[in-house]
């Protein structure tokens, strides 16, 4: 089976071209190297035979058509990922997440792939007070990332029933692991207690997360490529609830950091308060996480202690003047 991951030197796609090639798979993996997207996260498997790296933006149509032949399997994880940035700046994300999954949509159907596979979130559903969102429920993405990513969703399932595309997505919870760029939740809060930097909580921190370890996400995006009907969502979600407050007072225990590095700060506009997935579809594809929340967190925050090697290059330059921006004022 040859598949064509983009994105696939970021934080999920790498962990999942390294299953991929441990599973007998081929890759093409075709990548824009944003800041976000780390050669280092697939240097192991650079001389792998049955690896490819194509250099090249998911919107640039012919790398697309090029990169695309002879593949069995699209799986669409290039993305621009993070809220804050979204809100800084939606331009990019409207580029990549709309306009560079339509791109992939055509340049699919051209080369006469067996599947689509787009790996979208929980985000697009918006916020819910209590229980979980199915897949048959409305989405009502809140910020210009998750509205990007919707667009993206609906695009494949309109491809699908113009065209006949087989197309899946799974929607996956708040994932976690090594490997993740730090200016999310957990690294950014991990990395930053390590070096004894404040840790900027949002509003009250009582925001809560589903949190699903990056090695069963990827797994659940496995299951649903092999077994997944086509035209159909799965939610791929690690069924542990915990606050903002909650996650940052587990990473300090953990990294022995002072609580005195807490710092509230403004929340963000429009941030959901809660998400929660039903994962009753997946599982009955025989997914089902296996990684115990206190145990992946424990292992993420040794990974970032001993891999500074990894993450202390990247919080300078550009990282540097991000953070600023975004804290620096509240």
């Amino acid at each position: 089976m040859k598949l064509l991951v983009t994105g696939g030197c970021g934080f999920i796609g790498s962990t999942f071209v390294h299953l991929a090639l441990g599973r007998g798979a081929s890759v093409v993996n075709l990548d824009k190297l944003t800041y976000a997207g780390n050669p280092a996260n697939v240097a192991d498997v650079a001389d792998h035979p049955g690896y490819r790296f194509v250099h090249a933006d998911i919107a640039d149509a012919e790398a697309v058509r090029e990169a695309i032949r002879g593949v069995d399997v699209v799986l669409n994880f290039a993305a621009e990922s993070h809220v804050d940035r979204s809100i800084l700046d939606p331009a990019d994300f409207i580029r990549t997440d709309v306009v560079g999954t339509a791109v992939l949509l055509a340049a699919a159907r051209e080369a006469g792939v067996g599947r689509f596979l787009q790996v979208s979130t929980d985000e697009v559903y918006g916020s819910i007070a209590e229980g979980a969102f199915r897949e048959s429920d409305p989405i009502e993405p809140s910020s210009p990332y998750s509205a990007s990513k919707a667009g993206g969703d609906l695009q494949v399932l309109a491809w699908h029933t113009t065209f006949g595309m087989d197309g899946v997505i799974t929607r996956g919870s708040n994932t976690y692991g090594p490997h993740q760029y730090p200016e999310k939740l957990i690294p950014l809060f991990i990395t930053n207690a390590l070096d004894g930097e404040a840790l900027p909580v949002y509003g009250d921190g009582l925001q809560i997360r589903d949190w699903l370890h990056v090695e069963d996400h990827c797994e659940g995006i496995w299951a649903v490529m092999e077994k997944g009907e086509a035209g159909q969502v799965y939610n791929v979600g690690g069924g542990h609830e915990e606050t903002n407050i909650e996650i940052t007072k587990r990473i300090l225990a953990l990294t022995g950091a002072d609580t005195s590095l807490v710092r509230h700060v403004t929340d963000r506009p429009g941030h959901d308060r809660r998400y929660a997935l039903d994962t009753t579809k997946v599982r009955a594809l025989g997914w089902e996480p296996r990684h115990s929340f206190d145990d992946g967190l424990a292992a993420t925050v040794e990974w970032y202690r001993e891999r500074r090697d990894w993450w202390e290059p990247i919080k300078s330059g550009e990282y540097r003047a991000y953070y600023e921006a975004q804290y620096g004022a509240r």
